[in-house]
């Protein structure tokens, strides 16, 4: 699945368009490499995206094309988030 899309199904970052804007800024990982919105994304993965000066790391656990709301979350672990990034995103 491509990086963009996984970050909005997923809803780490709830608009496609801005999840594309942050990955072609050069703003998000996978496993240490910067990577564009194109990129696929597998389980096992590690993402890491920077919101401004704050960061977030986030294991991916499972890909899927559709998911409901309340199961976005299982989706992935979360390595490390600031507690700011956490409360903007809900």
């Amino acid at each position: 699945m491509r990086l963009d899309k996984f970050l909005k199904v997923s809803r780490i970052i709830k608009r496609r368009t801005v999840a594309k804007e942050a990955c072609d800024g050069g703003r998000v990982t996978i496993s240490g490499k910067v990577a564009k919105a194109g990129a696929e994304v597998k389980e096992g993965d590690v993402l890491e995206i920077r919101f401004g000066n704050r960061v977030g790391r986030y294991q991916i656990t499972d890909v899927r094309e559709v998911v409901r709301k309340e199961e976005a979350a299982l989706m992935y672990k979360v390595l490390e988030e600031d507690p700011e990034v956490l409360k903007e995103r809900n």
